[in-house]
């Protein structure tokens, strides 16, 4: 009887390896990608915030802001961590 009890535990743990492996693993990877991109903005960079909006990096305000320059003479304050999704013209590389 005690084998039994064993063996019905392994289709959970077959459950959470294949999570792993193909959920939580690769949002895991994503949001270190993200914080590193976001570390590395600096002056110039062209971004698109999550909301869809354009602009370049006018200048970097302590370390979780960014005033971003959206249309000529039009400044926004976004939060690095949150708001900006990606950098315009970076193509992102597939690593195997």
């Amino acid at each position: 009887m005690e084998g039994s009890g064993i063996g019905q535990f392994i289709p959970l743990i077959l459950i959470f390896v294949i999570f792993y492996f193909f959920l939580i693993r690769p949002q895991q990877k994503k949001v270190k990608e993200h914080k590193a991109m976001v570390e590395g903005l600096k002056r110039g960079d062209k971004v698109i915030t999550s909301g869809g909006i354009t602009g370049t990096v006018e200048r970097l305000i302590d370390n979780d802001k960014v005033e971003v320059e959206i249309a000529e003479n039009v400044k926004v304050e976004i939060v690095k961590a949150t708001g900006i999704q990606a950098l315009q013209g970076v193509t992102q590389e597939v690593k195997k």
